[in-house]
């Protein structure tokens, strides 16, 4: 297996990785809205954390040598199943017509300024 590690991304709050390598897939953990440059939460609504979120994913796909046109799966965590409208519009745009197979959860977090989280599965 093999750790990887995007600068452009934020670094993990906790004892795991940003992504794994391991049989040819890679496995991303959940991105959320966490500006790298700052360390800070991105401000905004559901849509603005979407975009930061897939843009920390596109920066770990960047690192592992793939790319979003590789992803094969994701869960998309939602604090309120309203902004799921919200969300799925900033999903879409970022995956064009690659469509990866997706399930989507309303969860709560651990912190109250996280409104949305993105895993991924991707080859390699």
């Amino acid at each position: 297996m093999k750790i990887v590690r995007s600068k452009k991304a934020p670094e993990p709050i906790g004892p795991y990785s940003q992504a794994i390598v391991a049989k040819g897939l890679l496995f991303v953990s959940g991105m959320i809205a966490v500006d790298p440059a700052t360390g800070k939460m991105v401000e905004g609504g559901v849509k603005e954390q979407t975009e930061r979120a897939l843009a920390s994913l596109k920066a770990v796909l960047k690192e592992a040598g793939t790319s979003e046109k590789k992803v094969a799966k994701t869960t998309v965590y939602l604090k309120d199943g309203a902004s799921f409208k919200e969300m799925n519009e900033a999903y879409a745009r970022f995956f064009g017509k690659h469509k990866p197979a997706r399930a989507t959860l309303v969860t709560g977090f651990p912190r109250d300024d996280i409104l949305v989280e993105i895993e991924a599965v991707a080859t390699v």
